[in-house]
C-alpha cells in the first residue's frame, strides 16, 4: 500500500486536514478492509477500479467514484474489486460545512455522490478533472481552486460549535460539554442543534472517536503495550470502559486490533 499525505494551502488550514492518495495493486485474493470512524468527513475520488461497501455480510453496494463521506459512528467494511487509486481531501470536523446548504446529519454513515451535494455541471467538472490530471500536486491543486470559490460566498461556522471542537481537540475528546460551555450553559441546546446540522453527530459521540484516535495511535505506534496505561492517558475511566468503546467503533477488542488482517488500511491511516 502506498499511501501519501499533503498539506492544504494555509488559507484553507482552518477547514482542510490534509489530502491523501492511496495507491494499491490488484491483489489476486482482495481482503475486506474494516473502516473505522476518525471524526472527519472526507470527500474522495475513487481513480481506479470500483470499490464494494458491504452494507451487511454478504450484500454490498459499489461506492459513488466521486462521493463525499459523512461522518461515521460505527465501523463498516470495503473491498477493492481490483487496482486502488484513490485521491481524496480530510476535512476538520466543522469544515464541510462551510461548503453546502444542507444540514451535514443528512450525510452521516453513508456515500454520498457529489452531483447530489453540488450543481451537476460542477460535480461532472470537478470529477472530469480530477480524473484527467496527471498528478496530486494538480489534483490539489483543482480541488483548492474548487474549495475556495465555494468560500467566497458562505458564512463561516458558528463560532460556538467551532470552540467545543477545538476544546474537544486539545483535550483528546475528554472534556465535557458543560466544562467547554461554562458561561453559556442554556446554550447547549442551541450547540447539540448546530453539531447536528453542521457537524453531523453529537458533541458526545464526536468527543468519543476523538479520544478513541488517541488510544488507536499509541496502540498503532507501540508508545505501550499496557492497556490499562494506554486507557487512563486517553482520558478513559478506567481499562474496562477503553475496551467497550474501543469494540464500539472497531468491531473488536484492542489486543486482536493489531493481528487483524482486515484492519491494515485503518491501520495505515492511523500511523
Amino acid at each position: 500500500m502506498n499511501y501519501q499525505t499533503f498539506q492544504p494551502h494555509s488559507d484553507l488550514e482552518s477547514l482542510v486536514s490534509c489530502y491523501w492518495t492511496l495507491d494499491v495493486p490488484a491483489q489476486p485474493a482482495p481482503q475486506r478492509q474494516r473502516i473505522i470512524p476518525d471524526g472527519c468527513i472526507e470527500m474522495a475520488f475513487i481513480l481506479g477500479d470500483d470499490i464494494k461497501r458491504y452494507t451487511s455480510q454478504d450484500a454490498y453496494l459499489l461506492q459513488p467514484r466521486a462521493m463525499v463521506l459523512g461522518q461515521t459512528i460505527k465501523p463498516f467494511y470495503i473491498e477493492p474489486t481490483g487496482y486502488v487509486n484513490t485521491f481524496a481531501i480530510r476535512f476538520h470536523p466543522y469544515g464541510f460545512a462551510n461548503l453546502v446548504p444542507m444540514p451535514i446529519k443528512n450525510l452521516a454513515n453513508k456515500e454520498t455522490p457529489l452531483s447530489e451535494l453540488f450543481e451537476k455541471q460542477t460535480a461532472v467538472s470537478i470529477e472530469n478533472e480530477i480524473i484527467k490530471a496527471n498528478s496530486s500536486s494538480e489534483r490539489i491543486e483543482i480541488i483548492e481552486k474548487f474549495l475556495f470559490d465555494r468560500l467566497h460566498d458562505k458564512s463561516t461556522i458558528d463560532k460556538i460549535v467551532k470552540t467545543t471542537i477545538d476544546a474537544l481537540l486539545l483535550t483528546n475528546g475528554s472534556a465535557s460539554i458543560g466544562t467547554i460551555l461554562k458561561d453559556n450553559l442554556p446554550k447547549r441546546r442551541q450547540l447539540e442543534r448546530n453539531f447536528a446540522n453542521q457537524i453531523g453527530v453529537s458533541p458526545k459521540q464526536l468527543g468519543k472517536v476523538i479520544r478513541l484516535q488517541t488510544a488507536l495511535k499509541m496502540l498503532l505506534n507501540q508508545k505501550s503495550e499496557n492497556l490499562t496505561n494506554i486507557a487512563y492517558e486517553s482520558q478513559y475511566f478506567d481499562q474496562s470502559h477503553f475496551i467497550k468503546d474501543f469494540k464500539a467503533f472497531t468491531g473488536i477488542s484492542p489486543k486482536s486490533f493489531l493481528d487483524d488482517e482486515n484492519m491494515a488500511l485503518s491501520s495505515l491511516f492511523y500511523k
